[in-house]
């Protein structure tokens, strides 16, 4: 069994546990369930932001333990300090040592658009992830079949919350529907957790025009992050890049200023050949 097979096989005894331990009604009484959300799509397309999704994530089945010790207070609040459009919580446990309080203690002291990363599979975690303080849910395409991204979707957006769908060869293109506020395509391939930047290029003539679309993982210069804007990307989202240093917020920081400065030299040659 693939390690997808076997995180969505847990992911499956693992709901059926939290159902009966946090029935839905109870996630409902939760603080964060009458909250509007902060749209990712807005952030995305702010001009005063850098499009990177900045993410907090301690390990992960290709590398193991990451940043085992992070503080989710502090480096959630300097990655928006550093400038920042979105955080990205892991909250799966067993394979990614994150948990619901993680993005709920980020919750707590960021205004932003917050992404739940988790492998959600049932209505009950849709739920959940309004309950913890999610702004915006993760759905994968080649777990979800295009009815239940669409049922899902529509349940996300019911409840305040917008949806980033995850996809990676061009058949799931199919999955896209008008629940689906972001389009990311994931570098990685999770059969077996090898990166290409390329699956980004590759996809990005397929995506309908006018689709926000994010590029998810292996990203780790300003070179690619340019490359990929010139190709129609509007986030990045980053999680090893940053969380292998012993401050990922200041690793976040660097990156951006350094993005910002590539940026400035690209812009150099087209204003000298406008003079």
């Amino acid at each position: 069994m693939n390690i997808l097979s076997d995180i969505i096989a847990h992911k499956k005894k693992e709901v059926a546990e939290r159902k009966a331990l946090y029935p839905a009604k109870l996630l409902e009484k939760s603080v964060y369930f009458s909250s509007p959300g902060v749209s990712l799509k807005k952030y995305l397309q702010r001009a005063d932001k850098t499009g990177i999704i900045a993410e907090i994530k301690r390990k992960s089945p290709s590398l193991g333990v990451i940043n085992n010790y992070v503080s989710v207070e502090r480096t959630s609040i300097g990655y928006m300090q550093a400038g920042a459009s979105a955080l990205s919580i892991l909250t799966d446990t067993r394979f990614f040592g994150g948990q619901n309080e993680d993005l709920t203690t980020a919750r707590k002291f960021n205004y932003c658009p917050i992404l739940r990363k988790d492998f959600i599979i049932d209505e009950y975690q849709v739920i959940e992830s309004k309950s913890i303080g999610a702004d915006v849910i993760l759905l994968l395409a080649n777990v979800l079949d295009a009815v239940q991204v669409k049922e899902l979707g529509r349940l996300a957006h019911s409840l305040g919350m917008e949806v980033l769908l995850e996809l990676r060869e061009a058949p799931e293109l199919s999955a896209l529907n008008e629940f689906v506020d972001v389009a990311g395509v994931n570098n990685r391939n999770l059969n077996d957790f090898s990166v290409d930047i390329n699956q980004s290029l590759k996809m990005a003539s397929l995506l309908p025009a006018g689709m926000l679309r994010v590029s998810e993982s292996g990203l780790s210069s300003a070179a690619t992050i340019h490359e990929l804007k010139q190709a129609g990307y509007s986030g990045f989202l980053i999680g090893e890049t940053f969380m292998k240093n012993s401050r990922p917020e200041l690793a976040c920081a660097r990156l951006i200023k350094e993005v910002a400065e590539y940026e400035e030299r690209a812009r150099e040659p087209v204003a000298a050949a406008r003079k």
